[in-house]
């Protein structure tokens, strides 16, 4: 029926081969939307079922693909189910718990929120003063990885005042913002803040050499640091979200030089 959802729901015995490198290559499962192509999430593994997804209109694509190695062990199974929308009061639709809501609806309404409060009130309102709580009760867990933005100290460097202007603002790490769900390349979760400052390599190069016509700028040391994030995951098997304060790593380009590409040949 024109005005009816599909729900999908995994069976919790899910198991594909597992990924490479954090990404589904060779066997995988993907829920897509018809109109528009938005791919709602892509699971592969053993480790962690999908959640519930629902379509936003009456079709929903599910797309398995698979190699002729490694066959999967047990594979996976889906139920649908159709939800009804009564014509008869549009005043009133049917509420949908907003655990229920695919990842990328839930990742598009949660960054809109300033506080981390204002997100617990909107996922459970009943019950988000106990859910924050939750979040910073002792556990077994190593905490306090966080990184806090410290300003490094500059040495003193014998240039004139030109050629200091030409240091600074040429190729230097500088504060880009990223996506978390693309960083990590995750389809999975739902983090709070969505986007995070890191240092990346930027500026231009053109003093890098006389002899060189493609100069980039390029990282020379890079760590790994890591950020402290609310995540949010649809229940193995259960319902509801998961909410847990995670530590999640992310490449900082600490230094950064003019490199020609022609030096590596």
């Amino acid at each position: 029926m024109e005005s009816s959802r599909i729900q999908l729901t995994f069976d919790p015995r899910f198991g594909l081969e597992d990924a490479e490198d954090g990404t589904c290559k060779y066997d995988y499962v993907e829920v897509e939307e018809p109109v528009g192509g938005m791919v709602l999430g892509r699971w592969c593994g053993s480790e962690m079922v999908p959640g519930p997804q629902l379509s936003k209109g009456n079709q929903i694509l599910v797309r398995f693909v698979s190699d002729e190695y490694f066959p999967s062990d047990p594979g996976f199974s889906i139920r649908y189910s159709l939800l009804q929308q009564r014509q008869s009061e549009p005043e009133a639709p049917a509420v949908m718990p907003v655990w229920m809501q695919p990842v990328e609806d839930l990742t598009e309404a949660v960054s809109a929120f300033n506080t981390m409060e204002e997100v617990m009130k909107y996922l459970e309102p009943e019950r988000w003063q106990l859910d924050m709580d939750d979040l910073y009760k002792p556990t077994w867990q190593v905490l306090g990885k966080s990184f806090f933005h410290q300003k490094k100290s500059r040495g003193a460097v014998d240039l004139n005042l030109l050629r200091e202007d030409v240091r600074l603002y040429s190729c230097t790490p500088r504060n880009f913002s990223v996506s978390l769900r693309e960083e990590l390349k995750r389809t999975d979760a739902i983090f709070w803040p969505s986007c995070l400052l890191v240092k990346r390599c930027g500026g231009n190069c053109a003093c890098c050499s006389y002899n060189c016509y493609d100069c980039q700028c390029s990282p020379t040391k890079v760590a790994k640091k890591y950020h402290e994030v609310l995540m949010l995951k649809h229940r193995t098997g259960g319902r509801g979200l998961q909410k847990t304060l995670a530590d999640v790593p992310l490449e900082h380009h600490e230094e950064c030089n003019c490199v020609c590409k022609n030096d590596s040949d």
